[in-house]
């Protein structure tokens, strides 16, 4: 069985992800795990409504992958992606990761060139998936 984690946030539910999601079910049985990296604000109450924005995209993610039949799991994870990543390879182990991003020039995690780190740092093929805007 192929096991997946999926790393986004404000792409969670899209199209380009949903492909991506697709292929890989269409080679095999497989396993889709979804960590969104928890936004850091300011204020405790803007920290609040960060959380129940990211568990709420969580939750549509989690619904959308079943819906389709699929074995899916998530959570919310560090503010800071990499440290996300790490945490959910600390419990389970994956064949690949998907990073779901916001297209170059808008994405903060491609101008920190989070998924060439994580390829280099975790040893696991990385795909980014990039929305069109």
């Amino acid at each position: 069985m192929g096991r997946y984690l999926v790393v986004a946030n404000q792409t969670l539910g899209g199209d380009q992800l949903m492909t991506e999601v697709r292929r890989r079910t269409g080679a095999g049985p497989s396993s889709f795990y979804v960590i969104v990296p928890n936004t850091r604000s300011g204020t405790a109450e803007d920290e609040h409504r960060a959380t129940l924005t990211a568990q709420s995209r969580l939750n549509q993610a989690l619904n959308q992958l079943r819906s389709e039949g699929l074995d899916a799991h998530g959570d919310i994870g560090d503010p800071e992606p990499l440290t996300a990543i790490e945490d959910a390879l600390a419990g389970q182990q994956f064949d690949e990761i998907i990073i779901s991003t916001l297209p170059s020039g808008i994405s903060h995690w491609l101008r920190m060139d989070l998924p060439q780190r994580a390829e280099r740092k975790f040893k696991l093929p990385v795909t980014t998936v990039t929305t069109r805007h």
